[in-house]
């Protein structure tokens, strides 16, 4: 696949059971960085909370996760919000449930449940975003082949991440990976262009 889901923006959601109300907030994020901002916020917000358990995918096919339980039993709030997590199809997610007690114990099965569906609930909130899986191409040109990289560009739909415009012109670019083939087909007779692709050899 090259093409995966994460959600637009943040959600919220709610559960309660027995008197303990968990707290669900599932962001769109990029980087670890970002989710220990997020995380660290929460945790001055919510300060008085007992628990913070959270769950967080980052990249194609599960490149970077974690769960963690904060406190509870081993497996009993990482493991279920990661579940529904992938459950839900996405990635770049993060998940945090957030647990205020109500004085009653949930049991092992409870907690699993709870903090299931609560990620559930913010879960189902959230409109997915498409995003795809890519590669960094790098054009080098004269200046008089300058059309022929913005028709490469609009054709491809390459997102320009860089313009260097000063001694020659190079442009960096990110290029959706089911079209790599496709582009290096293309640019095959352009020689006095050159293109280098990440994982490819196209010069």
């Amino acid at each position: 696949m090259s093409e995966f889901y994460t959600i637009q923006k943040q959600t919220e959601g709610l559960y309660k059971e027995k008197g303990s109300k968990f707290l669900a907030f599932a962001y769109p994020v990029q980087s670890e960085d970002e989710i220990k901002i997020i995380q660290a916020d929460l945790r001055k917000q919510y300060y008085d909370a007992r628990h913070h358990c959270y769950a967080w995918t980052l990249g194609m096919d599960d490149q970077a996760w974690r769960a963690n339980d904060d406190g509870e039993p081993a497996h009993s709030a990482g493991d279920p919000i990661l579940g529904q997590i992938r459950s839900f199809e996405l990635t770049n997610v993060l998940v945090v449930v957030i647990r205020y007690f109500g004085g009653t114990k949930l049991g092992v099965g409870g907690l699993i449940n709870a903090y299931k569906e609560a990620t559930a609930s913010a879960l189902s909130k959230a409109r997915k975003a498409v995003i795809f899986e890519t590669r960094e191409v790098v054009m080098s040109f004269p200046y008089d082949r300058m059309s022929t990289a913005e028709k490469l560009i609009a054709d491809f739909e390459i997102a320009v991440l860089k313009r260097d415009f000063q001694l020659s012109c190079e442009i960096v670019g990110s290029l959706k990976k089911d079209r790599v083939n496709e582009f290096i087909e293309k640019t095959s007779d352009l020689y006095t262009m050159k293109f280098k692709i990440s994982g490819h050899d196209c010069e």
